[in-house]
């Protein structure tokens, strides 16, 4: 599947803010299974320079500050991207989730190195009995790790409610797991914060959904929108993606931006000002398939 993607982000101003600093993660990811073909990020005002880097986990970083005295900021993204369907094996020929945890423990299972980083607590992501326990009927003794996920995430999209006015970005998931309220982000948290607690590793994944219209419903432009869901790591079978809001193993709707241990390493728009007093903020985002 093919996509052009166009995620547009204004911030307006009552007051001029004479500068700003700003972190962008907007680029498609490159993986085994996305391949971002042209990536244009238009800033106005226009700044002198932007830089871009990787950071630690690998995503594309785009930096850029303001000097000049501006009352908007408009930021648009448009990039071109294939999605390939994911190679996703069946759920119960996947490892027992005990022998994953036990072997990242003891450092004993190929590739443990690097997925050590995501069976830690992270600030929006922490373990704990709570989560556990939530947990436990979905990994029972010797149950297929992917299995069991893929239980888990049913279980979340089952019993929660979606829900925007519950909880903003900084909303811990002991809060959103108490109250069974909230949005994607909150799902995804749970759901990481639930398999960290088994000591197994769980990671956040933010990114676009291509969503449909209702039958004989044309197509909204701008009507996409951004998304977040995890992943859980499956031994040799790599890294699986998983959806808790739509109950689904990700596919070709689902487009990658980053990766991190929670929202908090993968935020889109990142930033920080002088003056401006109040502002208000629009978003747009259009997932076009082409081709």
């Amino acid at each position: 599947m093919k996509y052009r993607i166009v995620h547009s982000t204004s911030y307006q101003y009552s007051d001029p803010v004479p500068v700003c600093h700003n972190l962008l993660r907007l680029s498609p990811r490159e993986t085994a299974y996305t391949n971002c073909t042209s990536h244009r990020m238009l800033i106005r005002p226009n700044p002198e320079r932007v830089s871009r880097r990787k950071d630690w986990f690998g995503n594309l970083v785009q930096s850029f500050s303001l000097d000049e005295s501006h009352r908007k900021l408009l930021l648009t993204a448009t990039s071109r991207v294939t999605v390939s369907p994911q190679v996703v094996p069946e759920a119960n020929e996947t490892p027992e989730w005990e022998d994953i945890a036990a072997s990242i423990r003891d450092q004993s299972i190929d590739g443990w190195f690097d997925v050590n980083e995501f069976v830690y607590d992270s600030s929006l992501a922490p373990s704990g009995d709570t989560f556990r326990d939530y947990a436990s009927d979905c990994f029972a003794p010797k149950q297929p790790i992917l299995d069991g996920a893929i239980a888990l995430m049913s279980k979340i999209f089952r019993e929660f409610k979606y829900d925007p006015k519950a909880t903003t970005v900084v909303t811990r998931p002991a809060e959103a797991l108490a109250q069974k309220h909230g949005v994607c982000q909150d799902f995804a948290h749970v759901a990481i914060s639930c398999l960290r607690s088994l000591g197994l590793p769980a990671r956040y994944v933010s990114g676009y959904l291509r969503t449909l219209p209702p039958p004989g419903k044309e197509r909204l432009i701008g009507a996409d929108a951004s998304h977040a869901w995890f992943s859980i790591w499956c031994g040799e079978a790599g890294w699986i993606d998983l959806d808790p809001t739509n109950d689904k193993v990700c596919g070709t709707d689902h487009i990658p931006i980053a990766w991190g241990r929670d929202y908090s390493d993968v935020a889109p728009i990142r930033g920080v000002f002088t003056g401006g007093g109040q502002h208000t903020l629009k978003v747009s985002v259009d997932v076009e398939p082409i081709g």
